[in-house]
């Protein structure tokens, strides 16, 4: 049987030096590893032996078995790296400077929204800011008046990784960084502090109609002399008429958010449904648009800045629900579903 054993050997090296694709590394596998194999052929045979024969024999043949796997494994990763290296010398070059055709595809119903508003919040002297969906504990809560531990937390239930920062659930993660970074001509010129902020948050949170674990908000800050609710108000009036492109029926609901204080849930009328109630709106007639509110003293303050000298007010819009209003998308889980069929009717209308 040793004899036997070492003939297959050999016949494996030879055999596996030729194989030249997964077909027929794998017909070479069922041939020596298979229900029919050598291998178990060679197992079957050792009824015959004595109990030291087969004792021997039993680790021969597993360690003959363990190297033509070991081999098997190894040949198929170098198949599988010369298969990508012939698909990417096979692949044409790209040319980034060609132009795009833009026949071919449409802007997603999210971006156009978010353009609209970053236009018209330009319009009116903001700053279109940028940040990180990666953020700290205390970018996200503690910088926000949400210590350790808060119950506040509760409600943004967000994906931790392992180095101990976390995707950010609110745009309002970059508060503290735009005040650090505008104080000083908040301070030194008296212009106040104008910018918003849009991006991709995440919560852990069950799916409906009207709630997806990933969804895009636009953070507004205004940090000045003698600000009021009344600014507030105003801006977001403009904004949605600017949007909407006509007269639209909203309502302030105090709401609770440690960051602001009064703090206010800005709902809008909904327009899937004209109000009557849907799943969209949970049958209420009105879909939660904007929490918002006069920016806390405690946030202000660990943003460099002095409450006692300014004010501000800051709101967080919903640009997903924003473009389910505009576009009559009536659950928020299509806009992340990659559905072509749903999504390639949107065009560029800014």
């Amino acid at each position: 049987m040793s004899e036997q054993i070492e003939l297959l050997r050999k016949k494996f090296e030879e055999s596996i030096s030729q194989v030249r694709d997964a077909s027929e590394l794998e017909t070479l596998r069922v041939n020596f590893l298979g229900k029919s194999g050598f291998v178990t052929t060679l197992l079957k045979g050792m009824g015959k032996l004595s109990p030291d024969e087969k004792k021997k024999m039993g680790q021969v043949i597993n360690t003959f078995k363990t190297s033509v796997a070991d081999a098997i494994g190894k040949k198929a990763e170098e198949l599988h790296e010369l298969a990508v290296k012939k698909e990417i010398e096979m692949t044409p070059e790209f040319d980034v400077s060609v132009p795009t055709d833009l026949s071919r595809g449409s802007y997603h119903p999210i971006t156009l929204v978010q353009r609209q508003c970053e236009n018209v919040f330009k319009s009116m002297g903001f700053t279109v800011e940028d940040y990180s969906e990666v953020v700290t504990d205390y970018e996200c809560f503690e910088s926000l008046n949400i210590p350790k531990f808060h119950p506040a937390r509760d409600m943004q239930d967000t994906y931790y990784l392992t180095n101990g920062q976390l995707l950010k659930s609110q745009t309002s993660a970059a508060q503290n960084a735009i005040y650090r970074k505008y104080k000083d001509q908040l301070i030194n010129e008296g212009k106040p502090i104008k910018a918003v902020f849009p991006g991709r948050c995440f919560r852990n949170e069950s799916t409906d109609a009207c709630h997806e674990n990933t969804f895009f908000q636009m953070e507004g800050v205004m940090v000045g002399k003698d600000i009021s609710i009344s600014n507030l108000i105003f801006f977001m009036k403009t904004m949605l008429s600017e949007v909407f492109q006509r007269d639209i029926k909203v309502r302030l609901r105090p709401g609770f958010f440690p960051f602001v204080e009064p703090g206010f849930e800005l709902d809008i009328n909904c327009l899937i449904c004209g109000g009557e109630g849907c799943p969209s709106c949970k049958h209420s007639g009105w879909l939660e648009l904007c929490p918002c509110g006069m920016i806390h003293p405690n946030v202000l303050r660990e943003g460099g800045i002095d409450p006692d000298e300014y004010t501000g007010f800051a709101f967080g819009l919903g640009l997903t629900r924003l473009a389910m209003m505009k576009y009559g998308v009536k659950d928020i889980r299509d806009l992340n579903s990659g559905a072509l069929v749903n999504l390639e009717q949107f065009t560029d209308d800014e």
